[in-house]
Parts: structure tokens; C-alpha cells; sequence
């Protein structure tokens, strides 16, 4: 199977979503070349890529997006044609913390990555250069650029309404990304998915974090009454959709991924407490702490666009799927 791409970067590609994509990836396709740059934070694990390390068709760098310089020369270097940026810091409990580090990759980074992009395709506005007329930039987004809803579904059409710092700079990127598609003509995507869950996952997630503390006999904090809610899609259902929208969409669009799978979190613990029975004989403890600062009660997003054009559907069953995580880490 062809894809549109023959020198793919994939930005963040240590990270939890960037390395299961690669991984999704190169199981599919053998006549695309990946470089995989990341700056390997705390977010980025080189475990998270052994699988696939000594693929003939795959490249690590280590590398910062906002770093102008070595940028230009992975673009040049390996004639990329292609970008999915994964690259981003994602923790909004860290971007309430301390912003700085969220302008920095998710705005200034992104903004690096689309101009290198289009110096190096294009000649001058929607005009590309003839080994480049394919090439696409594609922006990795969440469904946290919407704000909170308390009924009903945010489709592509929604206004961007972010509450948190973290939120507001991946907002700030999506809009950057549509500047430079509608001001020069740059070929370019955006998807706005749901939260992930799946192998390779920071321990910082809530999942990760929920196995970690029973099997550790450890509380689980849990903001306010924990009612809010969140739509939980596997990363394989959205590396696949990822892979669709690259190679097929028009230019220029956004879509909506989810797996209309919403769960509040204390219905989530207790999804899991039920399985995590299985293995131990103990129940999950939890520690009603106070509620973060602007925290988004519901996020809820309408996927019949990415359903009708291209017939995706989420395939991943998360009951399941969570009992093969929580089987993995509790066999480690």
C-alpha cells in the first residue's frame, strides 16, 4: 500500500501517541522512510521505540522543533515531504504550573516547523515545487481547544474556546497551521482528538497513574467530586485515523477523533477497580483532593465527518483493551 509521503518526519515520536503511530506505521507501510526527531523530556522514552528501532526505514534524531537551525537540515538532509506533529508538552496540571515551557514547543515550535515546511516546498505562495506538490503538514490537536460543554457534542464548526494554558497553545497552533494554509497555500490537516489511552502511556495519566497507585497501595487523587468527564478513544483507533486523514483528506481540513466513549473519572476508576479484582484482592482507594484550577467539567466531540467521508469508525473495545493494560503492568 502507497502512501502519499516518501520521507515522513514525525515529530515527538518517543513520546506516548508519536511512537505508537510509528509502530502502526511501519507494520503497514514498507516504501516511506520515518525520522523520528524528539528532544526525549520526561515525556519521551527511547523504550517507547525499541520495538521498531532497527527498522531499515526508521531514523532517530534527537532534536528540538523550536531549534531553527537543525530543523532546516533534518528537512534538507532527508528531503521531508511529510510532517505530523506530535511534538508537544500536554500536561495541564504542568501549564498551570508554569506556562513558559507550553508557548515555547506547542506555539513557537509549531510555527518553526510550518515555516521550514513551507521555505522548503514551496517557491513562493500556493506555488510548490514540483518534487513537493504532495507534501503535507499535519497538526496533532485535542479536544481541549473547545472548552467544556454540558450537553451535546462540539462538531469542527465550534469555536475554539481553551480554559487552560495548555489548551490555549495547542488553540494557538491549530490557528497558525490554518494561517498558513489559507495565506500561502501550504498543504495542511488537523485532527482534534479525545483523550488516548494505551501501551507506552506517561505515568502521569490518569490510567497509568490509577494502576500504578493500587497496585502501590497508594490513593488515587481525584479533583473535586471526580463527575467530570472525558471521551476515551484507544491510540491504535487514533493512529489509524491519523494515517486516513494524511493520505486522503482534501487540504486544509479539520477533523474531529473521538470513540463516543465518555466516562466520568469515577466511573473510569471503577471500570478498572472491577478488572484490577481480578489480579488483587483489595479495592482501589481514592483521595478527594481540591479541584484544579479551571478545570473543564465535560469534553465532548461529534465525529460524523471523519465517519461519513472515509467510513472510520473506532474498532477498539475499552473494557478489553484496559485488561490487557492493566494485565501488562501488572506483569511487570
Amino acid at each position: 500500500m502507497n502512501f502519499r509521503s516518501k520521507n515522513l518526519l514525525v515529530t515527538g515520536g518517543a513520546g506516548f501517541i508519536g511512537s505508537n503511530f510509528i509502530k502502526y506505521f511501519l507494520d503497514k507501510y514498507n516504501d516511506t522512510k520515518v525520522v523520528n526527531i524528539d528532544c526525549l523530556t520526561y515525556a519521551g522514552n527511547l523504550d517507547n521505540t525499541k520495538d521498531f528501532s532497527n527498522n531499515p526505514n526508521y531514523f532517530f534524531i534527537k532534536g528540538d522543533i523550536c531549534d531553527e537551525k537543525h530543523m532546516s537540515q533534518v528537512f534538507r538532509e532527508y528531503k521531508i515531504d511529510g510532517v505530523i506533529n506530535f511534538a508537544a508538552e500536554t500536561h495541564v496540571d504542568n501549564s498551570i504550573n508554569n506556562p513558559n515551557p507550553f508557548i515555547k514547543s506547542n506555539i513557537i515550535g509549531v510555527f518553526n516547523l510550518i515555516n521550514i515546511a513551507f521555505k522548503f516546498w514551496m517557491t513562493k505562495p500556493f506555488k510548490y515545487k514540483d518534487e513537493y506538490k504532495n507534501s503535507r503538514f499535519h497538526q496533532i490537536s485535542t479536544d481541549e481547544v473547545y472548552g467544556s460543554i454540558k450537553s451535546g457534542t462540539f462538531s469542527e464548526k465550534s469555536c475554539y474556546k481553551p480554559n487552560s494554558p495548555y489548551a490555549a497553545s495547542k488553540a494557538s497552533a491549530d490557528l497558525m497551521v490554518r494561517s498558513f494554509n489559507k495565506t500561502y497555500g501550504l498543504n495542511t490537516t488537523i485532527s482534534i482528538c479525545s483523550n488516548n489511552y494505551g501501551p507506552n502511556q506517561n505515568q502521569e495519566k490518569l490510567i497509568p497513574k490509577v494502576i500504578k497507585n493500587f497496585k502501590e497501595n497508594i490513593p488515587i487523587p481525584i479533583y473535586g467530586n471526580g463527575l467530570n468527564v472525558r471521551d476515551w478513544i484507544h491510540v491504535i483507533d487514533h493512529c489509524e485515523a491519523i494515517d486516513i486523514i494524511f493520505n486522503n483528506s482534501d487540504e486544509g481540513h479539520i477533523y474531529n477523533i473521538g470513540a463516543k466513549n465518555e466516562l466520568s473519572n469515577l466511573e473510569l476508576i471503577n471500570r478498572i477497580n472491577s478488572i484490577l479484582n481480578n489480579f488483587y484482592s483489595k479495592t482501589v482507594k481514592i483521595d478527594f483532593v481540591e479541584d484544579r484550577f479551571g478545570h473543564d467539567f465535560r469534553y465532548s466531540i461529534d465525529t460524523s465527518k471523519l465517519e461519513k467521508l472515509f467510513k472510520w469508525k473506532s474498532k477498539k473495545n475499552f473494557d478489553s483493551e484496559i485488561r490487557k493494560i492493566i494485565k501488562m503492568y501488572c506483569d511487570d
